[in-house]
Formats: C-alpha cells, structure tokens, sequence
C-alpha cells in the first residue's frame, strides 16, 4: 500500500470515526432532552408591558370584595426577601386586616429569572393548584419550604413539590398534566406585564390602593398605608353646634 493510499485510508478513518462520536454526542443530547421534565423553566417574559397578550393579568385573590383597600402583591416565590415578607408579616396582615375585611389582598407572580432558575416551575405549581381551588395551600406550601426546592437546593424543583400537591390534597393526575402542558404560561406572563405597567422593578412590591412600597414592608408599614387609604373614606364628623349661652 502506498503512503498516499495509508494516507486516504487514515483520514476516511478518521472521518467515520468522527461522525461516529457526533451521532454519539447527538444520541446524549436526545436522551438528556427526553430526560429532562418539561421545559417551564422556558417561558420568556417580556421586557416592557406587552399589551399584545390575550389573556390580561390575572392574580390571585383574597378577602372581601366590598373591602375599600385593595392590597397588590407583586412577588417571586424564590425570593428570600419576598419569603421573609410571608413568615413575618403576612400572618398578622391575613388576620388583622384581610379575615376582617378591610383590605383586599392579591398575590400576582412577578418570577425573577436571571436570579432564581426554579421560580417558574413553582409560579406554574401554583397556577395549577388554583385551578383546584388550592392557590393558596400551594403559596403557603412553596413559602414554607423555599430551602427545599430552590435553586441552590435542586435542579429538580417539581420532585419536591409534587409532594407539596400531595399533601395539600391536590388531584395529582390533574396537577401533573397542567404542569406537564405549561397550562397557565400565558397567566404568568400577563402577570408579570402587568406588574411592569406599574413601574415593578423587584420583589416583593406592595401596591395600597395604588401607593407604592418596596421590600419586605413589616406590618406597621403596611398597616399604616392601608389607613391612609382608608382615610378618604372616613365619614367626615358634623360639628355639633355649641350650647347657647346662658343668661
């Protein structure tokens, strides 16, 4: 054989065995992709209000619908801060101030994807649950267990809260085929829009009858706020004439 055929024969070779390593590379990437579950973690959000969308903004809501004060809640369910708002704060506002009927309160997801790469499997958990009337068993589960399944704990959120959907009672045929479908992606989306039409730009953000308060606000702060918008509604006193004089 002449070196030019050694040659020829070497780089066919090495041809071969280089598409070999391609089909083997390609068959991984197809096996990594049907491994892994469904893509929520997809969903893109707009950059600026997108009024194009079909479905508008559609929170979560709870309290009186005669309540004078209605409390916005834009939040992330990955967020610490927005975490720590639940643990201290909202309890005191759900008893003090929603379970009486002064205020009503709704919770709009406003997920912060370059920071929390789990926080749309569990917007789209919740979305889910709601559809069972169990939005807010799944909030106060996901708060609950933020360690658990958050992006530094897992790659795998839905494994962890799939056992949330458990617990709180959830049809999980049904819960795992509105995951599996991305069901409510359009909800989370005009969500998030909407919070951008009200000049959100993190998490969590209040908005009182239309003030704004930024942060994990503590309850004085919030209740306070919800006074003042309140204050406008007040019956203003009649003077009582003053007695007259005696003569």
């Amino acid at each position: 054989m002449s070196a030019a055929q050694v040659r020829k024969k070497s780089n066919n070779t090495g041809f071969i065995l280089a598409l070999g390593a391609i089909a083997v590379a390609g068959g991984g990437f197809i096996w990594w992709k049907t491994q892994q579950p469904p893509a929520a973690a997809a969903l893109i959000l707009p950059s600026v209000a997108d009024s194009t969308l079909s479905l508008k903004a559609h929170g979560y809501t709870i309290g009186s619908p005669d309540a004078k004060v209605e409390v916005m809640e834009f939040a992330d369910f990955e967020c610490p801060a927005c975490g720590n708002y639940f643990t201290i704060t909202e309890p005191d506002v759900r008893k003090n101030l929603v379970a009486t009927g002064i205020i009503r309160y709704t919770f709009y997801d406003y997920p912060i994807l370059n920071a929390h790469r789990n926080t749309i499997p569990a917007a789209m958990s919740a979305a889910c649950a709601d559809d069972q009337n169990k939005f807010w068993e799944m909030h106060d589960a996901l708060f609950n267990g933020q360690i658990e399944w958050n992006g530094e704990a897992t790659s795998n959120p839905r494994g962890v809260i799939s056992g949330y959907a458990q617990t709180i009672g959830l049809d999980l045929a049904k819960w795992n085929a509105c995951m599996d479908a991305n069901t409510h992606a359009e909800r989370i989306r005009a969500n998030y829009s909407f919070g951008l039409t009200k000049q959100v730009g993190s998490t969590p953000t209040f908005l009182v009858n239309g003030q704004m308060l930024r942060g994990a606000a503590n309850y004085d702060e919030l209740k306070a706020a919800v006074d003042a918008a309140l204050a406008p509604t007040l019956p203003i006193p009649t003077a009582v004439p003053a007695a007259p004089a005696k003569k």
